[in-house]
């Protein structure tokens, strides 16, 4: 249940960048169209990049929330296949990672993660790409593998799902004092009407707090 909130919240964040800059390459290359004809063919190409892979993009998105993994397998290995310098290429990798974490696949969301990770150019795709690699390290029983991850200040947009996990990794390690500092973070983080709240603090009893 907890990963599932998790996981609605994280699509939500995905979704809330998509709104804000999903259409930010095309609109790079039109004004560098207008502005620069000598460049047209090359700008007439990278429209068409953009285009294609965001075509591909969306109808990931959409199979993903029909639970369809195969084809979101697929669609996001032929963005990052073949659009790799587009602006899709790192929100696929998150999705191909989501995927294969939740199909128990975790050396492959592994590398997904990291793909995402490595070539995150803005900064909440990189903090989403570092929480869901640390979950997976943390999975795998790497536990100071997740910490190191998880020390770098993400965006304030994740910052209460960080301090939770970090909770988790702290717990596993026996540290219970750490432990509920974090998981406390986490709760002065989260919104009101967050229903992880009452998981955090659940976690939180858990450990002595």
């Amino acid at each position: 249940m907890a990963l599932d909130l998790e996981e609605q919240e994280q699509l939500e964040e995905l979704k809330a960048w998509w709104r804000k800059h999903g259409t930010y390459v095309i609109a790079a290359v039109a004004v560098f169209v207008i502005g620069v004809s000598g460049w047209k063919g090359w700008q007439v190409w990278s429209a068409r990049q953009a285009a294609e892979s965001q075509a591909l993009f969306e109808r990931a998105m959409q199979a993903a929330m029909a639970n369809d993994a195969k084809t979101v397998k697929e669609l996001t290995g032929q963005i990052m296949e073949d659009y790799g310098r587009s602006g899709y290429a790192v929100p696929a990798a998150w999705l191909a990672g989501k995927v294969n974490f939740t199909a128990g696949d975790l050396k492959s969301a592994q590398a997904q993660y990291q793909y995402a990770l490595d070539h995150a150019g803005d900064r909440g795709l990189e903090s989403l790409a570092r929480l869901r690699l640390a979950a997976v390290l943390l999975d795998q029983k790497d536990i100071a593998g997740a910490l190191k991850l998880l020390e770098k200040e993400p965006d304030a947009a994740f910052a209460a799902l960080f301090a939770d996990l970090r909770g988790d990794a702290l717990a596993l390690q026996g540290q219970g004092e750490a432990a509920r500092a974090a998981y406390r973070q986490a709760l002065d983080k989260l919104d009101a009407g967050s229903p992880l709240k009452a998981i955090v603090e659940i976690k939180l009893d858990s450990v002595g707090g």
